[in-house]
C-alpha cells in the first residue's frame, strides 16, 4: 500500500498587529473586589468528566477506561472506505459499515506516527490498514499504513492514523467530534473535516451567553480576573493554574473575525517565553475541562474565569 502525504507551510502575519492596535489597557476593566482568590485551577466537582457520549473526558484523549456495550467500533477490518455527508461538518470519510473515521491532534503524518494506545487505543479502536480500500470520492494513493507500538498495522489517510469510537454506534454517528479539543473526524483527504476553516479567533453564539470568542478549533475562549491589562498585559495564570488553562498562542490580527481590533496582540509570558494572545489587552485562555467545541464548562469556575465577549469583557461576570 503506498503513502503520500501532504505537507502545508504556515505563515505567521504579526506586522498588522502593531500597526491596528493602541495602547493597552486604556479601556481597563477593575478587578471585582469580591473576587474569589483561587485561580479557579481546579473545576467543580464533575466538569469534564464523560456525562454523555459527546463529551469525553477532560484528559486529552477523551478515555475513561470503558466501551460502549456491544460497540461496533471494536477492531474490524476497515473494507471499502466511503464519503459521507455532514450537516455540520461537510464530507466526512467513514469506513464500510459507515462509522465515522476519526484523527488525533497528538499524532504526526510526516512521518505517520500513532500517540493513542492502552486507555486510549480502547476508546479509540485504531483502525486496521489490511483490507482497506478507497471508494468513490478517495483519491487511493492517501491511504497507507504506520506500525504501531505493538506491531500492528493501521490505516493511515493522508499521513494521519486513523481511529473509531467505541461510543459510535450507528452508522452516521459523530459522537467523537472535538471530544478532548483534540479528537475530529476525518475528511476525505485526512484533513480534519469541516464546512470551513475557523480563524484563529471568531465569535460564536451561545443559547445562554450570547456573543462569545472562540478559538480556531471552536473551543471557548476565557479570561482570568486577575491579570492585569494595563499598564502592560500580566497573565497571573502560571503553574497548575496554567495546565487547567492553556494560554491562547498569538494570532495573527487578519486570522480573527468579529472581534474588536483594539488591544488584539500577542505578549511574552515571563514564566514560559510563550507568545500569549490578548483581546483588549486582556490574556485569554481556554479550558482543560471543555470536551468539544461548544462547551462553556469554565463559565464562573471559581468566581474569577469568564467567556470572553468580542470587545474583550467579561461575559457573565458580577458587576461587569
Amino acid at each position: 500500500m503506498k503513502t503520500s502525504w501532504r505537507s502545508a507551510s504556515l505563515v505567521a502575519t504579526a506586522a498588522g498587529v502593531l500597526a491596528l492596535t493602541t495602547g493597552c489597557g486604556q479601556d481597563n476593566v477593575t478587578t471585582p473586589s469580591s473576587a474569589a482568590q483561587n485561580v479557579g485551577a481546579t473545576a467543580p466537582a464533575g466538569v469534564g468528566s464523560v456525562t454523555s457520549p459527546s463529551t469525553g473526558a477532560g484528559n486529552g484523549y477523551g478515555a475513561d477506561g470503558s466501551q460502549a456495550s456491544g460497540s461496533p467500533a471494536a477492531v474490524a477490518p476497515a473494507g471499502e472506505l466511503s464519503v459521507a455527508s455532514n450537516p455540520d461538518l461537510g464530507k466526512v470519510l467513514t469506513d464500510s459499515s459507515g462509522l465515522t473515521l476519526y484523527r488525533f491532534d497528538s499524532d504526526t503524518a510526516k512521518p505517520p506516527k500513532s500517540n493513542c494506545d492502552g486507555a486510549c487505543a480502547t476508546t479509540w479502536p485504531p483502525v486496521p490498514a489490511d483490507d482497506a480500500s478507497a471508494g468513490a470520492g478517495i483519491d487511493k494513493a492517501l491511504l497507507g499504513e504506520v506500525t504501531r507500538t505493538d506491531g500492528t498495522k493501521q490505516l493511515t489517510v493522508g499521513g494521519w492514523p486513523v481511529y473509531r469510537y467505541a461510543k459510535d454506534v450507528n452508522a452516521g454517528d459523530v459522537n467523537g467530534q472535538g471530544v478532548g479539543g483534540k479528537w475530529f473526524a476525518t475528511a476525505p483527504d485526512g484533513k480534519k473535516a469541516t464546512l470551513a476553516d475557523l480563524p484563529g479567533l471568531s465569535v460564536r453564539k451561545d443559547a445562554k451567553l450570547g456573543d462569545i470568542i472562540v478559538d480556531k478549533n471552536g473551543m471557548t475562549v476565557y479570561r482570568f480576573i486577575k491579570d492585569k491589562a494595563w499598564p502592560k498585559s500580566v497573565s497571573n495564570c502560571t503553574g497548575d493554574c496554567l495546565a487547567k488553562w492553556p494560554a491562547v498562542a498569538e494570532v495573527a490580527t487578519n486570522d480573527t473575525k468579529g472581534i474588536q481590533k483594539k488591544g488584539l496582540m500577542g505578549f511574552t509570558r515571563p514564566d514560559t517565553g510563550q507568545k500569549q494572545m490578548t483581546v483588549n489587552c486582556w490574556p485569554i485562555y481556554t479550558f482543560s475541562g471543555d470536551a468539544k467545541a461548544g462547551d462553556t464548562n469554565g463559565q464562573g469556575v471559581g468566581g474569577t474565569w469568564y467567556a470572553v465577549s468580542p470587545e474583550g469583557k467579561l461575559v457573565g461576570a458580577p458587576g461587569a
